[in-house]
């Protein structure tokens, strides 16, 4: 690992610092069917982050999908440190952080719906900017620097077009001015 990247590991470990577990019963945020327990449930008890073998995350690689908001905002950094130390062959925790913010993702269009029968004028834009409204100031700057060393790495144009759209439609904004840590643990 290079300097820049043992940066970028440190940087995202100190914005994730006060990141608390949501605790077992509030892990999973999707109760369609058996898979989001089963891809969830390994996680119960990891009340520690830091402490999650890449291996680990890597084999539940779909849990992302199906964290609670809560369990996204704490699981995602062991997910982070582990992709940007080269330690991830499936898991692609940048998907997770920019799907639905880009154009180009939703046919062409940000205003696709998600599902009109089940979520109404909901667009793929709203959701992800719902689901990524969890985290803070400081764990947004710490996302906001591994998108952008992600892009930087990256050798696809899709990919890097991908991440400067959710830089700039929501990554920048929220490292500036979502509410402080400090704010958010005091609530």
């Amino acid at each position: 690992m290079n300097a820049a990247a043992a940066a970028l590991v440190q940087t995202i470990r100190s914005g994730f610092t006060g990141s608390v577990y949501p605790g077992d019963a509030f892990l999973q945020g999707s109760f369609d069917g058996c898979e989001p327990y089963d891809e969830v449930s390994p996680f119960i008890g990891m009340t520690d982050w830091t402490t999650l073998e890449p291996a680990f995350l890597d084999a539940r690689y779909c849990a992302l999908s199906f964290f609670s908001e809560g369990a996204f905002r704490f699981f995602l950094p062991a997910y982070l440190v582990a992709d940007v130390r080269g330690q991830l062959a499936t898991a692609d925790p940048a998907f997770h952080l920019t799907h639905g913010l880009a154009d180009e993702q939703q046919r062409g269009n940000r205003s696709a719906l998600l599902n009109p029968r089940r979520y109404g004028a909901m667009t793929w834009y709203d959701y992800a900017r719902y689901r990524l409204s969890v985290f803070t100031r400081e764990e947004a700057s710490s996302i906001l620097a591994y998108l952008a060393w992600k892009r930087d790495q990256s050798e696809f144009p899709h990919e890097r077009r991908t991440i400067d759209a959710a830089l700039e439609t929501f990554w920048r904004d929220r490292a500036a001015n979502a509410p402080p840590a400090a704010t958010v643990s005091a609530a």
